[in-house]
């Protein structure tokens, strides 16, 4: 969760006003020029290769070369929080460049944003080349400065940043050596083979960050009642992207000795999603214990960036992790908390006096409106 003032956080439902604010830049952040914002709205969401997206009305600048326009622009936003006997408290809501722009005829100008993940993979390479050998931080911070110069990469703790990465040729895909594949399928990228996801947060800073997991800390409890902030809770659950074994190999193709595959499953009994005791070497398990409720849903992930068996064993619990959490869904509409990021662990109140620990994949909200819209993932559990 971005930051916030404890006492903002606790009293979210009293909150009096919600200002927002923006400031555009065409010379790639050196300079910034405020304007106003009347309307709009944004979305996070962590499954997405863009993460923040938003429109807005920008008032107090025009269109032309030098303010908005779609070449060069950036903006910023911030969504501010006043609570009784207190200054407003600015909290950022997206860094984005201009992807579409139309001057209205009524004043200000309608903008359509995108997280700067968008001109990373504009970037592409103008020819082929190969990249690396050398440390996952070295090589991360350096094809993003090519594209982006003057950015710094925030590593969050359990990344393993200076892991070797080996010489990998790309064709052209600035964004495919960096990231991963949606889908886990494919050669990945660095952030994959990390275990790891790589986004712009909510200030514009490029970050590498572990897969939120429901271990990581709860940074807000949604509740239900006086005082609570949950609106509108709706579980639904989907198979969509449902994997329960992933199997991952490493194999440059360089004549190097090829690692895995390596093979994790769920292997928790009391999950929906158990893959039984051993999939791999006792497949027949399930039938011999009449447990006929067993499915095997694999993911094979292949990546001539993983070099050891503790890497791809890493890469693959990640991406089982991230799976296995889309069990079951909850849609919700809580009062708007400005500072929660998508990827944040949260506990929902599902039922009175019933607490559930969910990740957030996604959330969306008005500029200055009261309520913000989040769908989260759980695992399920067999009663």
């Amino acid at each position: 969760m971005l930051p916030i003032s404890p006492q903002i956080l606790a009293a979210l439902p009293s909150v009096i006003r919600r200002p927002t604010r923006a400031e555009w830049s065409t010379d790639g952040g050196l300079t910034w020029n405020p304007c106003g914002v009347s309307g709009g709205s944004l979305t996070a969401d962590r499954t997405a290769e863009t993460r923040y997206q938003a429109s807005a009305v920008l008032t107090d600048v025009g269109m032309s070369r030098d303010e908005i326009q779609t070449v060069s622009t950036q903006v910023r936003i911030w969504q501010g929080v006043v609570i009784p006997r207190t200054s407003v408290e600015w909290i950022p809501a997206g860094r984005y460049t201009v992807t579409s722009a139309e001057a209205l005829r009524t004043g200000g100008v309608a903008v359509e944003l995108d997280g700067l993940e968008d001109e990373l993979r504009q970037a592409e390479f103008p020819i082929a080349r190969v990249v690396g050998p050398d440390s996952a931080r070295f090589l991360t911070e350096r094809l993003i400065s090519e594209a982006l110069p003057g950015e710094a990469v925030a590593w969050r703790p359990g990344v393993p940043a200076d892991t070797t990465i080996p010489a990998v040729f790309s064709d052209g895909d600035r964004w495919d050596v960096l990231s991963s594949s949606p889908t886990g399928s494919g050669a990945g990228g660095i952030a994959q083979a990390l275990g790891a996801e790589l986004f712009f947060d909510a200030r514009g800073i490029p970050t590498m960050a572990p897969i939120p997991t429901l271990g990581n800390p709860v940074v807000w409890r949604i509740g239900q009642g006086v005082g609570g902030v949950l609106v509108e809770p709706a579980t639904q659950q989907t198979s969509d992207g449902l994997y329960n074994i992933v199997a991952a190999t490493g194999d440059s193709g360089a004549g190097t000795e090829a690692i895995g595959p390596v093979v994790v499953w769920d292997d928790d009994p009391n999950s929906l999603t158990y893959a039984g005791p051993d999939p791999v070497n006792d497949p027949l398990a399930p039938q011999r214990l009449n447990m006929p409720w067993v499915r095997m849903r694999t993911m094979r992930y292949s990546s001539a960036l993983l070099t050891s068996v503790g890497q791809a064993e890493e890469a693959a619990r990640a991406l089982l992790a991230d799976s296995l959490g889309v069990q079951s869904s909850l849609a919700l509409t809580s009062i708007c908390n400005p500072a929660l990021e998508a990827g944040d662990v949260v506990e929902v109140e599902v039922a009175p006096g019933e607490w559930e620990r969910h990740v957030v994949d996604s959330l969306s909200w008005d500029f200055g409106g009261t309520s913000m819209s989040c769908t989260t993932r759980t695992t399920s559990r067999r009663l």
